[in-house]
């Protein structure tokens, strides 16, 4: 099944067509900056330019940044204030004319991971981390998605966020090298490892290109892995959300 999937991050809005069932990508991936300020109507306006310049008239599927209950943003860290309590899902579909299915960026990446990529042979709890402008969260027990985890915004002993500290955002901002920034990244994953005692981390996002960099910092427990499709993930499974979606199947059980 083709569909488009589009992930709406805070630095960038990228689309492109996927086949649902294969994990591929099946037209050109197209990336337009994140519209500053944010607004509903930029963003929106936004993934209709996409979805025209790939010609594309059927079912959309988006990853979002933020909480996602029933197609309603109820945060907005990394987003316009003007989205708190919007039914993104509604937004969408009103600018682009086309049905769209919406979820946490976070999770449908992990979605992406836990079918076609590095999660897909693993059982017990599974953490995704995606490492960008803020820290993603996916966490799954048993194949099952614990829907907007949204966990970078745990506080670290000093009361402060951990995306604001240990996000790929952070270490441009604060100017760090990659070996100071994995000290904090590191303090992170175990902040989350004392919390959940997952069985294995994938991280993803654009900061997992560039593992090699950081490797040899981590010392949690759980082995940690790289998301095979690196920073497509929320393409992917945004368009695997959407199929799931439009079958009513129950959002929370990964398809068999």
């Amino acid at each position: 099944m083709q569909i488009l999937g589009v992930d709406i991050g805070g630095s960038g809005i990228k689309g492109a067509v996927v086949d649902s069932v294969t994990g591929e990508l099946t037209s050109e991936r197209i990336r337009i900056p994140t519209p500053q300020p944010a607004t509903p109507q930029a963003v929106s306006e936004t993934v209709a330019e996409i979805s025209r310049q790939l010609k594309w008239n059927g079912l959309i599927g988006c990853g979002f940044p933020a909480a996602i209950q029933q197609g309603v943003a109820r945060t907005a860290a990394n987003i316009d204030d003007s989205w708190l309590n919007c039914n993104v899902q509604d937004t969408l579909q009103k600018a682009t004319g086309l049905p769209c299915y919406v979820a946490n960026d976070a999770d449908v990446a992990g979605l992406a991971e836990m079918r076609f990529g590095a999660g897909k042979n693993y059982q017990g709890t599974v953490f995704m981390v995606t490492i960008g402008t803020g820290l993603g969260t996916a966490l799954f027990v048993n194949g099952q998605l614990v829907p907007n985890t949204e966990l970078g915004h745990l506080l670290d002993h000093k009361g402060r966020e951990w995306e604001h500290r240990a996000s790929d955002f952070a270490r441009k901002n604060d100017d760090l090298s990659w070996d100071k920034w994995a000290e904090r990244f590191n303090q992170y994953l175990t902040h989350l490892e004392q919390l959940f005692w997952p069985d294995v981390f994938i991280l993803g996002g654009g900061a997992s290109k560039k593992f090699d960099k950081f490797a040899d910092a981590i010392s949690v427990n759980a082995p940690v892995v790289t998301a095979e499709s690196l920073n497509q993930a929320g393409i992917i499974g945004a368009a695997v959300f959407a199929q799931l979606a439009q079958k009513s199947v129950d959002m929370t059980q990964l398809p068999s």
